[in-house]
């Protein structure tokens, strides 16, 4: 299947999904990178209601101003377009502050997705709608580089079948903003404003090699890394009593 034909399949996919189950609006988060932003336009492309949300918590402006880019164009060419700007980082240092002494900070780049899922959901349940996840293959099925019960909480997962190389050929194609391509993934949830490849030790075209080629240099350390975070890719272990 060619790059158009994948754009195709999977915005009809999501506008089938939305209609058979009684859906009105697609509610998607927008990070500034490219899984966010292919996502959100597959959606718009569906003709459907779709709300994209700006969430900004920490100071990161590049990233942000990135994603506000992205929110401006899609509206510029999808009339169905709506968006919300919601500020958190009030809410996150509240939700710090009454945390008091546990202070994990892995703990608190996690609940920065958390506070978002929660917001989508609630703009979801306002509008008749339903959270569109933006992960990819790689990341959901492959390494298990998200937070569960955070940017992992979604509805349905259009692109989650597709590599990162793949999203990349799509935004191309989509002719999404240059910048969001070029840009080097992050997850945005680190003061330091660490990328992707700094937290996993390996860029997205190494960990693609290294999934599909058992001989791969970087195999070994893709499985360590997979194997950390299988936890989140497996279904929740579940107590069974003796009979």
């Amino acid at each position: 299947m060619n790059t158009k034909d994948k754009i195709n399949y999977i915005s009809d996919w999501i506008k089938t999904y939305a209609e058979t189950n009684n859906f009105k609006s697609l509610v998607i988060g927008i990070s500034g990178g490219i899984d966010s932003a292919v996502t959100s336009t597959l959606s718009a492309k569906t003709g459907l209601k779709t709300i994209v949300a700006n969430m900004p918590i920490l100071d990161h402006k590049a990233t942000n101003d990135r994603g506000l880019s992205h929110i401006s164009w899609l509206k510029k060419n999808f009339e169905n377009v709506e968006d919300l700007k919601i500020d958190l980082s009030v809410v996150f240092e509240n939700f710090k502050n009454a945390l008091n002494s546990n202070n994990s900070e892995h703990g608190y780049a996690n609940s920065q997705a958390r506070i978002r899922m929660t917001t989508l959901y609630q703009i979801a349940a306002s509008n008749n709608g339903i959270v569109v996840g933006t992960g990819n293959k790689v990341e959901d099925f492959g390494i298990g580089f998200y937070t569960k019960y955070g940017d992992g909480g979604v509805d349905i997962s259009p692109i989650a079948d597709c590599l990162k190389t793949e999203i990349w050929d799509m935004g191309k194609e989509l002719m999404i903003n240059q910048d969001i391509i070029e840009a080097a993934p992050t997850d945005g949830l680190w003061k330091d404003g660490r990328s992707d490849e700094d937290q996993v030790g390996l860029n997205y075209a190494e960990i693609e090699e290294a999934m599909i080629n058992e001989n791969s240099s970087n195999r070994q350390k893709y499985l360590e890394i997979r194997k950390n975070n299988i936890h989140k890719m497996n279904p929740i272990p579940v107590c069974i009593l003796p009979k």
